[in-house]
Protein backbone atom coordinates (compact mmCIF):
# COMPACT_ATOMS: atom_id res chain seq x y z
CA UNK A 1 0.00 0.00 0.00
CA UNK A 2 0.99 3.76 -0.40
CA UNK A 3 1.22 5.63 2.47
CA UNK A 4 -2.42 7.32 1.71
CA UNK A 5 -3.87 4.28 1.53
CA UNK A 6 -2.29 2.85 4.62
CA UNK A 7 -3.57 5.73 6.83
CA UNK A 8 -7.09 5.13 4.94
CA UNK A 9 -7.32 1.62 6.55
CA UNK A 10 -6.12 2.77 9.16
CA UNK A 11 -8.82 5.22 9.78
CA UNK A 12 -6.58 8.05 10.54
CA UNK A 13 -8.15 10.49 7.30
CA UNK A 14 -10.95 12.39 8.41
CA UNK A 15 -10.89 15.23 6.09
CA UNK A 16 -8.63 16.44 3.31
CA UNK A 17 -8.42 19.41 0.85
CA UNK A 18 -7.30 17.22 -2.00
CA UNK A 19 -9.18 14.61 -3.90
CA UNK A 20 -5.95 13.27 -5.13
CA UNK A 21 -3.99 12.62 -1.36
CA UNK A 22 -3.23 9.54 -2.87
CA UNK A 23 -0.99 10.81 -5.63
CA UNK A 24 0.36 13.84 -3.55
CA UNK A 25 1.85 11.43 -0.71
CA UNK A 26 2.74 8.58 -3.73
CA UNK A 27 6.34 10.94 -3.34
CA UNK A 28 7.78 12.27 -0.28
CA UNK A 29 6.95 15.44 0.63
CA UNK A 30 7.42 17.93 3.97
CA UNK A 31 4.49 17.99 6.45
CA UNK A 32 3.49 19.22 9.72
CA UNK A 33 1.42 19.19 12.86
CA UNK A 34 1.40 21.64 15.86
CA UNK A 35 0.23 21.72 19.04
CA UNK A 36 -0.14 24.57 21.80
CA UNK A 37 1.92 24.29 25.38
CA UNK A 38 -1.47 25.13 27.10
CA UNK A 39 -0.72 22.40 29.61
CA UNK A 40 2.85 20.93 30.86
CA UNK A 41 1.94 17.51 28.86
CA UNK A 42 0.52 15.78 25.93
CA UNK A 43 -2.40 13.68 26.47
CA UNK A 44 -4.11 11.03 25.05
CA UNK A 45 -5.83 12.51 22.25
CA UNK A 46 -2.38 13.84 20.80
CA UNK A 47 -1.42 10.54 20.34
CA UNK A 48 -3.56 10.14 17.02
CA UNK A 49 -2.15 12.67 14.54
CA UNK A 50 1.67 11.89 16.72
CA UNK A 51 0.75 8.35 15.02
CA UNK A 52 -0.28 9.77 11.44
CA UNK A 53 3.46 11.56 11.64
CA UNK A 54 5.14 7.94 12.51
CA UNK A 55 3.14 6.39 9.76
CA UNK A 56 4.36 9.22 7.35
CA UNK A 57 8.13 9.34 8.61
CA UNK A 58 8.15 5.11 7.64
CA UNK A 59 7.16 6.27 4.70
CA UNK A 60 9.75 8.13 3.92
CA UNK A 61 7.94 11.88 4.07
CA UNK A 62 9.83 14.06 6.33
CA UNK A 63 7.74 15.48 9.36
CA UNK A 64 7.97 18.70 11.39
CA UNK A 65 6.73 19.02 14.96
CA UNK A 66 5.82 22.50 15.71
CA UNK A 67 5.16 23.52 19.52
CA UNK A 68 3.68 26.93 19.22
CA UNK A 69 5.48 28.76 21.95
CA UNK A 70 3.70 32.20 20.33
CA UNK A 71 0.35 30.70 19.61
CA UNK A 72 0.64 28.99 23.05
CA UNK A 73 0.11 32.72 24.57
CA UNK A 74 -2.86 33.39 22.70
CA UNK A 75 -4.77 30.18 23.28
CA UNK A 76 -7.11 27.93 20.29
CA UNK A 77 -10.46 29.16 20.17
CA UNK A 78 -11.35 25.36 18.54
CA UNK A 79 -13.35 23.34 20.49
CA UNK A 80 -14.03 25.60 23.32
CA UNK A 81 -16.99 26.96 24.77
CA UNK A 82 -15.51 29.67 26.52
CA UNK A 83 -11.92 31.94 26.73
CA UNK A 84 -9.11 30.20 27.62
CA UNK A 85 -7.07 31.72 30.89
CA UNK A 86 -4.00 33.14 29.58
CA UNK A 87 -0.96 31.24 30.77
CA UNK A 88 2.58 33.46 32.43
CA UNK A 89 5.22 33.65 29.26
CA UNK A 90 7.54 31.60 31.80
CA UNK A 91 4.99 28.94 31.81
CA UNK A 92 4.30 28.75 28.75
CA UNK A 93 7.93 28.52 27.92
CA UNK A 94 8.34 25.21 30.97
CA UNK A 95 4.99 24.08 28.97
CA UNK A 96 7.39 24.39 25.41
CA UNK A 97 10.50 22.49 26.68
CA UNK A 98 8.38 19.37 28.52
CA UNK A 99 6.19 19.05 24.86
CA UNK A 100 9.14 18.83 22.73
CA UNK A 101 11.05 16.24 25.17
CA UNK A 102 8.03 14.30 24.79
CA UNK A 103 7.52 14.53 21.32
CA UNK A 104 11.60 13.88 20.51
CA UNK A 105 11.19 10.53 22.78
CA UNK A 106 8.04 9.97 21.36
CA UNK A 107 9.42 9.35 17.57
CA UNK A 108 13.31 8.24 19.10
CA UNK A 109 12.63 4.81 17.66
CA UNK A 110 10.51 4.95 14.45
CA UNK A 111 12.01 4.39 11.14
CA UNK A 112 12.48 7.68 8.36
CA UNK A 113 13.68 11.10 7.97
CA UNK A 114 14.67 12.50 11.72
CA UNK A 115 11.52 14.55 12.72
CA UNK A 116 12.32 17.93 12.59
CA UNK A 117 11.37 19.87 16.03
CA UNK A 118 10.58 24.22 15.59
CA UNK A 119 9.00 26.93 17.98
CA UNK A 120 6.78 29.73 16.17
CA UNK A 121 7.67 32.04 18.71
CA UNK A 122 10.95 31.71 16.73
CA UNK A 123 9.25 33.82 13.40
CA UNK A 124 6.10 35.07 15.61
CA UNK A 125 7.98 37.02 18.59
CA UNK A 126 9.08 39.61 16.40
CA UNK A 127 6.51 40.13 14.11
CA UNK A 128 5.52 44.01 13.57
CA UNK A 129 1.99 44.26 14.27
CA UNK A 130 1.51 46.95 11.39
CA UNK A 131 3.06 44.19 9.09
CA UNK A 132 1.10 41.36 10.14
CA UNK A 133 -2.17 43.05 9.54
CA UNK A 134 -0.71 44.77 6.11
CA UNK A 135 0.64 42.13 4.83
CA UNK A 136 -1.31 39.11 6.05
CA UNK A 137 -4.33 40.16 7.81
CA UNK A 138 -6.05 41.42 4.53
CA UNK A 139 -6.25 38.34 2.87
CA UNK A 140 -9.10 37.24 5.67
CA UNK A 141 -12.13 38.05 4.88
CA UNK A 142 -13.98 38.18 8.49
CA UNK A 143 -17.58 37.20 6.90
CA UNK A 144 -15.93 33.81 6.38
CA UNK A 145 -13.94 33.55 9.44
CA UNK A 146 -17.14 33.47 11.48
CA UNK A 147 -18.54 30.82 9.57
CA UNK A 148 -15.45 28.06 10.84
CA UNK A 149 -16.48 25.66 13.50
CA UNK A 150 -13.64 26.81 15.63
CA UNK A 151 -15.31 30.21 16.35
CA UNK A 152 -18.81 30.19 14.54
CA UNK A 153 -20.22 28.73 18.12
CA UNK A 154 -18.77 31.19 20.25
CA UNK A 155 -19.83 33.88 17.75
CA UNK A 156 -23.36 32.81 18.61
CA UNK A 157 -23.08 32.46 22.33
CA UNK A 158 -24.63 35.56 23.63
CA UNK A 159 -23.28 34.18 27.42
CA UNK A 160 -19.23 33.82 25.97
CA UNK A 161 -18.99 35.31 22.88
CA UNK A 162 -14.59 35.23 21.64
CA UNK A 163 -11.87 38.18 22.41
CA UNK A 164 -10.22 39.58 19.31
CA UNK A 165 -6.92 37.61 20.63
CA UNK A 166 -8.98 34.14 19.89
CA UNK A 167 -10.52 35.02 17.15
CA UNK A 168 -6.98 35.87 15.48
CA UNK A 169 -5.89 32.52 16.18
CA UNK A 170 -6.63 31.57 12.96
CA UNK A 171 -4.52 34.19 11.56
CA UNK A 172 -1.49 33.27 12.99
CA UNK A 173 -1.58 29.55 12.78
CA UNK A 174 -1.83 30.16 8.87
CA UNK A 175 0.77 32.16 8.89
CA UNK A 176 2.63 29.12 10.60
CA UNK A 177 2.21 27.17 7.37
CA UNK A 178 3.00 29.94 5.16
CA UNK A 179 6.27 30.27 7.52
CA UNK A 180 7.29 26.57 6.98
CA UNK A 181 6.40 26.54 3.45
CA UNK A 182 8.75 29.17 2.60
CA UNK A 183 11.95 28.08 5.15
CA UNK A 184 11.34 23.99 4.67
CA UNK A 185 9.27 23.75 1.82
CA UNK A 186 6.03 22.60 3.99
CA UNK A 187 3.48 21.04 1.62
CA UNK A 188 0.77 19.01 3.90
CA UNK A 189 -0.49 20.41 7.65
CA UNK A 190 -2.13 17.78 9.49
CA UNK A 191 -3.90 18.10 13.12
CA UNK A 192 -7.34 16.77 14.35
CA UNK A 193 -10.07 17.38 12.62
CA UNK A 194 -11.49 19.75 15.12
CA UNK A 195 -8.19 22.17 13.45
CA UNK A 196 -9.92 21.99 9.86
CA UNK A 197 -10.84 25.76 9.82
CA UNK A 198 -7.23 26.77 10.64
CA UNK A 199 -5.75 24.60 8.31
CA UNK A 200 -7.88 25.57 5.21
CA UNK A 201 -7.15 29.15 6.33
CA UNK A 202 -3.29 28.11 6.23
CA UNK A 203 -3.90 26.39 3.03
CA UNK A 204 -5.73 29.81 1.01
CA UNK A 205 -3.12 31.67 2.85
CA UNK A 206 0.09 29.85 1.21
CA UNK A 207 -1.93 29.92 -2.28
CA UNK A 208 -2.69 33.64 -2.46
CA UNK A 209 1.44 34.74 -1.04
CA UNK A 210 3.24 32.17 -2.78
CA UNK A 211 0.67 30.76 -5.53
CA UNK A 212 1.70 27.47 -4.36
CA UNK A 213 -0.79 24.48 -4.04
CA UNK A 214 -0.10 22.98 -0.25
CA UNK A 215 -2.51 20.45 1.26
CA UNK A 216 -4.62 19.89 4.64
CA UNK A 217 -5.37 16.62 6.08
CA UNK A 218 -7.43 15.90 9.35
CA UNK A 219 -7.33 12.97 11.73
CA UNK A 220 -10.17 11.52 13.75
CA UNK A 221 -10.95 12.91 17.49
CA UNK A 222 -9.71 10.40 19.87
CA UNK A 223 -13.13 9.04 21.27
CA UNK A 224 -14.52 6.17 23.31
CA UNK A 225 -17.01 3.71 21.92
CA UNK A 226 -19.87 6.03 23.20
CA UNK A 227 -18.47 8.96 21.31
CA UNK A 228 -16.77 10.92 24.46
CA UNK A 229 -13.22 12.88 23.37
CA UNK A 230 -10.39 11.92 25.47
CA UNK A 231 -8.20 15.40 25.98
CA UNK A 232 -6.41 17.15 28.78
CA UNK A 233 -9.69 19.17 29.43
CA UNK A 234 -12.01 16.22 30.26
CA UNK A 235 -11.78 14.77 33.76
CA UNK A 236 -9.59 11.74 34.30
CA UNK A 237 -7.31 12.59 31.13
CA UNK A 238 -4.85 10.54 30.18
CA UNK A 239 -1.11 12.44 29.93
CA UNK A 240 2.08 11.55 28.68
CA UNK A 241 3.78 12.87 31.55
CA UNK A 242 4.37 10.16 34.00
CA UNK A 243 4.42 12.66 36.93
CA UNK A 244 1.01 13.60 35.63
CA UNK A 245 -0.62 9.88 34.83
CA UNK A 246 2.21 7.10 36.03
CA UNK A 247 3.05 4.53 33.64
CA UNK A 248 1.39 1.76 35.96
CA UNK A 249 -1.75 4.13 35.24
CA UNK A 250 -1.04 5.06 31.58
CA UNK A 251 -0.99 1.14 30.58
CA UNK A 252 -4.38 0.40 32.83
CA UNK A 253 -6.16 2.86 30.73
CA UNK A 254 -5.42 1.20 27.33
CA UNK A 255 -5.89 -2.47 29.26
CA UNK A 256 -9.30 -1.40 30.21
CA UNK A 257 -10.41 -0.20 26.44
CA UNK A 258 -13.90 -1.08 25.39
CA UNK A 259 -13.92 -4.46 22.89
CA UNK A 260 -15.76 -1.90 20.55
CA UNK A 261 -13.43 0.59 20.30
CA UNK A 262 -10.02 -2.29 20.83
CA UNK A 263 -9.60 -2.72 16.50
CA UNK A 264 -9.72 1.21 15.66
CA UNK A 265 -7.12 1.83 18.76
CA UNK A 266 -4.82 -0.68 17.02
CA UNK A 267 -5.10 0.25 13.31
CA UNK A 268 -5.06 4.08 14.50
CA UNK A 269 -2.05 3.96 17.86
CA UNK A 270 -0.13 0.97 16.73
CA UNK A 271 2.58 0.33 13.76
CA UNK A 272 0.90 -3.38 13.57
CA UNK A 273 -0.04 -4.47 10.17
CA UNK A 274 -2.91 -5.33 9.13
CA UNK A 275 -3.46 -8.90 9.48
CA UNK A 276 -2.22 -9.45 13.02
CA UNK A 277 -4.40 -6.51 13.91
CA UNK A 278 -7.58 -8.18 12.47
CA UNK A 279 -6.47 -11.41 14.47
CA UNK A 280 -6.27 -9.55 17.46
CA UNK A 281 -9.60 -7.54 16.85
CA UNK A 282 -11.27 -11.26 15.67
CA UNK A 283 -10.60 -12.28 19.48
CA UNK A 284 -12.33 -10.49 21.93
CA UNK A 285 -12.96 -11.97 25.49
CA UNK A 286 -11.39 -12.91 28.84
CA UNK A 287 -8.13 -12.98 27.41
CA UNK A 288 -7.95 -9.39 25.73
CA UNK A 289 -5.16 -9.94 23.78
CA UNK A 290 -5.74 -6.76 21.24
CA UNK A 291 -6.23 -4.72 25.11
CA UNK A 292 -2.82 -6.07 25.89
CA UNK A 293 -0.87 -5.65 22.40
CA UNK A 294 -2.28 -2.33 22.99
CA UNK A 295 -1.25 -1.17 26.20
CA UNK A 296 2.00 -2.74 25.79
CA UNK A 297 3.16 -1.01 22.23
CA UNK A 298 1.52 2.15 23.58
CA UNK A 299 3.37 2.24 27.13
CA UNK A 300 6.58 0.86 25.47
CA UNK A 301 6.42 4.32 22.95
CA UNK A 302 5.66 6.97 25.84
CA UNK A 303 7.44 5.66 28.61
CA UNK A 304 10.10 3.46 27.12
CA UNK A 305 11.07 -0.26 27.76
CA UNK A 306 12.20 -0.25 30.69
CA UNK A 307 8.84 0.76 32.58
CA UNK A 308 7.33 -1.48 30.67
CA UNK A 309 8.73 -4.27 31.76
CA UNK A 310 8.14 -2.81 35.43
CA UNK A 311 4.42 -2.28 34.61
CA UNK A 312 4.07 -5.72 33.49
CA UNK A 313 5.97 -7.08 36.44
CA UNK A 314 3.16 -5.12 38.82
CA UNK A 315 0.57 -5.97 36.97
CA UNK A 316 2.16 -9.98 37.47
CA UNK A 317 2.60 -9.64 40.86
CA UNK A 318 -0.68 -8.26 41.64
CA UNK A 319 -2.85 -10.02 39.64
CA UNK A 320 -1.12 -13.27 38.81
CA UNK A 321 1.30 -14.01 41.79
CA UNK A 322 4.17 -13.12 43.47
CA UNK A 323 7.02 -11.75 45.85
CA UNK A 324 5.88 -7.79 45.64
CA UNK A 325 9.01 -6.64 48.00
CA UNK A 326 11.12 -5.90 44.97
CA UNK A 327 8.64 -3.48 43.20
CA UNK A 328 9.01 -0.45 45.55
CA UNK A 329 6.63 1.67 47.47
CA UNK A 330 6.46 4.22 44.50
CA UNK A 331 4.99 1.66 41.75
CA UNK A 332 2.98 -0.15 44.28
CA UNK A 333 1.05 3.05 45.63
CA UNK A 334 0.51 3.45 41.59
CA UNK A 335 -1.07 0.39 41.31
CA UNK A 336 -2.76 0.26 44.15
CA UNK A 337 -4.32 3.49 44.32
CA UNK A 338 -7.46 2.43 44.06
CA UNK A 339 -7.47 -0.44 46.39
CA UNK A 340 -9.06 -0.43 49.97
CA UNK A 341 -5.97 1.04 52.69
CA UNK A 342 -6.25 1.91 55.72
CA UNK A 343 -3.00 3.33 57.76
CA UNK A 344 -1.95 2.19 61.29
CA UNK A 345 0.60 3.69 63.84
CA UNK A 346 4.62 2.35 63.46
CA UNK A 347 4.76 1.31 66.43
CA UNK A 348 2.25 -1.48 65.88
CA UNK A 349 4.81 -3.30 63.67
CA UNK A 350 7.82 -2.86 66.32
CA UNK A 351 9.08 -5.78 68.32
CA UNK A 352 7.33 -8.82 67.40
CA UNK A 353 4.89 -6.83 65.13
CA UNK A 354 1.29 -6.73 64.25
CA UNK A 355 -1.26 -9.68 64.08
CA UNK A 356 -2.94 -10.38 60.67
CA UNK A 357 -5.88 -11.66 61.65
CA UNK A 358 -6.65 -7.85 63.47
CA UNK A 359 -4.94 -5.91 59.78
CA UNK A 360 -7.22 -8.27 58.15
CA UNK A 361 -10.32 -6.90 59.80
CA UNK A 362 -9.06 -3.08 60.40
CA UNK A 363 -8.53 -2.67 56.20
CA UNK A 364 -11.92 -4.22 55.14
CA UNK A 365 -9.93 -7.38 53.54
CA UNK A 366 -11.96 -9.74 55.92
CA UNK A 367 -15.63 -8.60 58.32
CA UNK A 368 -14.70 -10.03 61.53
CA UNK A 369 -11.32 -11.41 63.29
CA UNK A 370 -13.00 -14.65 62.84
CA UNK A 371 -13.60 -14.57 59.55
CA UNK A 372 -9.96 -13.67 59.08
CA UNK A 373 -8.86 -16.31 60.99
CA UNK A 374 -10.64 -18.99 58.93
CA UNK A 375 -9.07 -17.14 55.74
CA UNK A 376 -5.92 -18.18 57.19
CA UNK A 377 -6.77 -21.12 58.03
CA UNK A 378 -8.05 -22.17 54.51
CA UNK A 379 -4.86 -21.19 53.04
CA UNK A 380 -6.71 -17.32 51.20
CA UNK A 381 -4.80 -15.36 52.59
CA UNK A 382 -0.69 -13.38 51.02
CA UNK A 383 1.39 -10.82 52.81
CA UNK A 384 3.04 -9.02 50.08
CA UNK A 385 1.99 -11.40 47.21
CA UNK A 386 3.57 -14.40 49.36
CA UNK A 387 0.62 -16.41 50.01
CA UNK A 388 0.64 -17.60 53.92
CA UNK A 389 -0.47 -20.92 53.76
CA UNK A 390 -2.57 -22.75 56.11
CA UNK A 391 -0.97 -20.33 59.16
CA UNK A 392 -2.59 -20.02 62.82
CA UNK A 393 -4.07 -17.42 63.52
CA UNK A 394 -1.34 -15.94 65.33
CA UNK A 395 0.99 -14.83 62.76
CA UNK A 396 2.19 -11.34 62.87
CA UNK A 397 3.67 -8.98 60.28
CA UNK A 398 6.65 -6.84 61.19
CA UNK A 399 8.74 -3.88 60.32
CA UNK A 400 11.22 -6.26 58.32
CA UNK A 401 7.94 -7.16 56.10
CA UNK A 402 7.37 -3.43 55.19
CA UNK A 403 7.77 -2.55 51.31
CA UNK A 404 10.13 0.27 51.55
CA UNK A 405 9.25 0.92 55.49
CA UNK A 406 5.58 2.07 54.63
CA UNK A 407 3.74 -0.58 53.60
CA UNK A 408 2.07 -3.64 53.33
CA UNK A 409 0.07 -5.28 50.79
CA UNK A 410 -2.51 -7.80 52.03
CA UNK A 411 -4.45 -10.07 49.27
CA UNK A 412 -7.67 -12.32 49.70
CA UNK A 413 -8.30 -14.74 47.01
CA UNK A 414 -6.79 -14.51 44.01
CA UNK A 415 -7.56 -10.64 42.97
CA UNK A 416 -8.43 -8.73 46.11
CA UNK A 417 -5.46 -6.83 47.02
CA UNK A 418 -5.35 -4.41 50.35
CA UNK A 419 -2.83 -1.54 51.61
CA UNK A 420 -1.89 -1.38 54.95
CA UNK A 421 0.10 2.35 55.34
CA UNK A 422 2.28 3.24 57.89
CA UNK A 423 1.80 6.60 59.52
CA UNK A 424 4.99 8.94 58.72
CA UNK A 425 4.96 9.86 62.90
Amino acid sequence: MGAFEELTWRGLVQQTTAENMGEVLATPLTMYVGCDPSAPSLHAGNLVPLMLMTHLRRAGHQVIALVGGATGMIGDPSGKSSERKLLANDEVAANTHKLRAQIEGFFANDDGPPAKMVNNLEWLGSLSLLDFLRDVGKHFAVNQMIQRDSVKSRFESREEGISYTEFSYMLLQAYDFLELHRRYGCRLQSGASDQWGNIVSGVDLVRRLEGKTVYGLTTPLLTDASGKKYGKSEKGAVYLDPTLTSPYAFYQFWLNTEDASVGRFLRWLTVRPREEIDALAASPGAERHGQRALAQDLTRRVHGEAELARVLRATEALFGGGDLRGLGGDLLLEALAAAPSVTVARDRFAGDGALVVDLLAEVGACPSKSDARRQLGAGGIAVNGVALGTSSADVKVTAADLIDGRLVVLRRGKRNNYVVRVAES
